[in-house]
């Protein structure tokens, strides 16, 4: 059997073991692989793995051993799945893997923007404290969350796991889902109040065709012009012009992403300029911790579909 991994290198850059994978059969493992590596690599696989190299209808077609697409992270829109399914190719994702490392990097960013640690201690090493004829001094307001709101959209495992840690900063929980079940002290209201009673907006829902854009220009305008928007969930949930615009006219405090609707990004991306934007390169996913329970749950998928019980079946 042979198993063909298009880009392993940012689940394993070298500090987990691929050997269990190896266990199962014939491993080819390729650090990353551009559209037409990607094709001629696949040729003979019945196994193919991938993180965010897209599998297109186009290779799924020229494959014709292929049986099994394993993707190494939760979403899986970069796979054709209609094409596979036409195929009978099964097509598993890892879901929940790293809940809490993503539901961390939420308030890391959320803190980086009230309290500016990075900048301050940046200062610090520069002199400018030695300097200071003052005991402290500050250059952004710095912001306590004990009894701000926080609006959570979307729910789920990370929602919740925001919405935990929140209350223990003392936040006040907002989210905007409907029929669904609610802990205490989370209290439900619509999408638009969201944006307008909420001091930290925090995205958390799948980029579907319904919610690409939600957070647009009018949007925005309801939010305070002291919020702050956090998004490590999927880029195109927002639109990135009219964030750049509310954040260069102050229209609210700030942003902090953790993703972006094109990944890299394009050096004229205009939030790659704004002021009070923090922006990090999609990695609240990728503590060792969460790599290595999505290696360990990736395996298990592909044991599960080899013994005929296939689990995390998207298609």
């Amino acid at each position: 059997m042979r198993i063909v991994i298009l880009d392993g290198h940012t689940l394993n850059p070298g500090d987990l073991s691929w050997e269990p994978l190896h266990a199962l059969g014939d491993c080819q493992i390729y650090p990353r692989s551009n559209p037409a590596e990607s094709l001629d690599r696949s040729r003979g696989a019945e196994i193919l793995l991938t993180n965010k190299t897209p599998v297109p209808k186009e290779l799924i077609d020229s494959v014709p051993d292929l049986r099994y697409i394993g993707v190494m992270a939760t979403g899986y829109n970069i796979v054709d799945v209609a094409a596979a399914r036409a195929r009978n190719v099964i097509v598993t994702n890892v879901p929940a893997y790293g809940t809490s490392a993503v539901a961390q990097m939420v308030f890391a960013l959320l803190l980086e923007l009230t309290q500016r640690t990075g900048h301050h201690s940046d200062t610090v090493r520069d002199g400018r404290w030695s300097r200071s004829p003052d005991f402290c001094y500050w250059d952004f307001p710095l912001v306590n969350l004990s009894g701000k709101t926080i609006g959570i959209v979307g729910y789920g495992r990370i929602g919740q796991a925001v919405a935990k840690i929140a209350d223990a900063f003392g936040m006040k929980v907002i989210i905007s889902r409907h029929g669904t079940k609610v802990h205490a002290g989370v209290r439900t209201v619509s999408i638009d109040d969201l944006f307008a009673e909420s001091d930290v907006i925090s995205l958390h829902c799948p980029l579907t065709a319904d919610n690409r854009g939600l957070v647009n220009q009018e949007r925005l305008s309801r939010m305070k012009s002291t919020a702050f928007l956090i998004n490590t969930s999927r880029g195109p949930l927002i639109d990135e012009a009219a964030l750049a615009n509310a954040l260069n006219t102050d229209q609210i405090a700030g942003a902090g992403l953790d993703v972006l609707s094109v990944e890299p990004p394009p050096s004229d991306n205009p939030l790659l300029k704004a002021p009070n934007c923090i922006i990090t390169p999609h990695i609240a996913w990728a503590t060792r911790e969460s790599r290595e329970r999505l290696l360990q749950i990736m395996i298990e998928n592909l044991k599960a579909f080899l013994a005929g019980k296939p689990q995390n079946v998207v298609s």
